[in-house]
């Protein structure tokens, strides 16, 4: 057959990755450093494929990528394109890029508990370290859920859009939507349904493809924003406290962020537009196989809200081991600030740790009654989770609470890409974006190996996942 060679003739050009030639010399400055593997088709050999759809993994597969697509893919006997650049995988696995759905371009370094906490606590954008960290791990498209500088999230975005820097394909949501007392300072306050229908408008046109709402808004600034966003066929997310989420689903919210954890609609008295103290303890008593429960289940499913698992940030109150990968990234005065308070939060283990477990079983029955799960890191909190190691540490957790390795995988790409309305990624078929993370594992086996990521391939393009971890390092905190 002219111009092509089969798989099973010796090929004295099939190379490693640990030992893949140089690449190309024609990528950008702030890009081509961090890539290893850069060819217009590129052959993956031998790989073991999980492909996103929750189906078993297949052994001994051959993917092959042309100009930034999967135009083949297949076990045994594979036709290769001559000139293609072939890399072997053999005894690695293959996962889709990752799609986070709760992921932020800024950070906080100085949580530390305190009266002022909150008033002295400016979240600072993480322009270069996060997209690095984020495309290290494997996520490969990412919605921002919130932005603190939204015109910086989207220079960040055409940044990478435009091939001059690395990270994810983003999806932007737009600032905050908080009503008149925001509890972050960085948050713009909202009196009126007006002022949330403005800023609605004003960042649709700026070129937002998502919104946020946060804690303290009256259902009648909440039904505006999403009337408003919808009209500009963009998509609204919620952290909500004073509307619970059975009032979000039936004023068309789009999704729901964090899960049942948050939600305070369980309060006992509970006033409308009103955030009520110690919510959570309503949450405690709450049991999930409840009438109460299962009709929030219900309503949610019946309105197509799509909820977002978080569980990363909130294992990060539980004073556990800091992942020893983030502590050296970061600046030495966030390092120790994160420390400390993250030693602070561990003595609320012993109540905050059943509730993770019950948030765990709520996310089970949610995807039982059919809803869709969606996952993202969240990197906040106390700061210990930082971008993309959030992810991973997300998939690990959503099997602690029960799901199996491959339907934490699932939920992590094929159900992102659903939720964005995306059919290019997510998942590992001919026609879809060479969105591919190699990992030196199998986590189909063992979900820990989540974290072996090696190349990170973007639109076919292969970036080295240690090479952008290492040019964080002393990063996060200060960009």
């Amino acid at each position: 057959m002219r111009g092509l060679r089969i798989v099973a003739i010796a090929l004295a050009n099939v190379v490693t990755l640990a030992a893949a030639p140089p690449a190309s010399a024609d990528r950008p400055p702030l890009v081509q450093p961090f890539v290893s593997v850069d060819a217009p088709i590129v052959v993956l050999l031998h790989a073991r494929v999980i492909d996103g759809t929750g189906a078993a993994p297949r052994e001994n597969q051959t993917i092959v990528v042309r100009n930034g697509r999967i135009a083949a893919l297949a076990g045994g006997k594979v036709a290769i394109p001559s000139g293609a650049r072939i890399v072997d995988v053999a005894g690695k696995t293959i996962i889709p890029g990752l799609v986070g759905m709760h992921e932020h371009l800024f950070w906080p370094p100085k949580m530390t508990p305190s009266p002022t906490m909150f008033e002295e606590s400016f979240f600072v954008p993480q322009p270069y370290s996060f997209p690095r960290l984020y495309l290290a791990a494997g996520v490969t498209t990412a919605r921002t859920a919130g932005s603190v500088s939204p015109y910086t999230d989207l220079a960040v975005k055409r940044q990478i859009d435009a091939g001059k820097a690395p990270g994810p394909r983003l999806d932007i949501t737009g600032p905050y939507i908080e009503g008149p007392h925001p509890m972050f300072v960085q948050f713009a306050p909202q009196a009126d349904v007006a002022g949330v229908r403005r800023l609605v408008d004003y960042w649709a046109a700026e070129g937002v493809t998502s919104f946020k709402i946060y804690n303290v808004v009256t259902k009648e600034q909440l039904t505006a924003a999403i009337d408003a966003a919808h009209a500009h066929h963009l998509k609204v997310a919620g952290h909500l406290c004073s509307v619970g989420f059975r009032d979000a689903a039936a004023a068309g919210i789009d999704s729901l962020e964090h899960g049942l954890l948050v939600d305070t609609e369980l309060v006992d008295g509970k006033k409308p537009d009103e955030c009520p103290p110690q919510a959570i303890l309503s949450f405690a008593k709450a049991e999930i196989d409840s009438p109460a429960v299962q009709a929030i289940i219900h309503d949610l499913v019946a309105h197509h809200v799509a909820v977002t698992s978080t569980l990363a940030v909130f294992e990060g109150f539980l004073g556990k081991p800091i992942d020893p990968r983030a502590l050296p990234l970061m600046i030495d005065e966030a390092r120790k600030s994160v420390e400390r308070g993250h030693a602070l939060r561990g003595m609320s283990a012993g109540f905050l740790g059943p509730l993770i477990k019950k948030e765990e079983a709520f996310e089970r029955a949610f995807v039982k009654a059919g809803g869709l799960l969606l996952a993202g890191c969240d990197p906040t909190g106390d700061g210990s989770v930082l971008a993309g190691f959030g992810d991973q540490r997300n998939l690990e957790l959503l099997v602690d609470g029960g799901f199996t390795p491959l339907e934490a995988i699932h939920i992590a790409t094929q159900n992102g890409a659903t939720f964005l309305g995306r059919d290019d990624v997510g998942t590992i078929a001919p026609g879809k974006r060479a969105d591919l993370v190699v990992i030196d594992g199998n986590p189909a086996r063992d979900i820990h190996d989540i974290e072996k990521v090696e190349t990170v391939f973007k639109d076919g393009v292969g970036y080295d996942s240690k090479k952008l971890i290492d040019a964080v390092r002393g990063n996060v905190g200060l960009r």
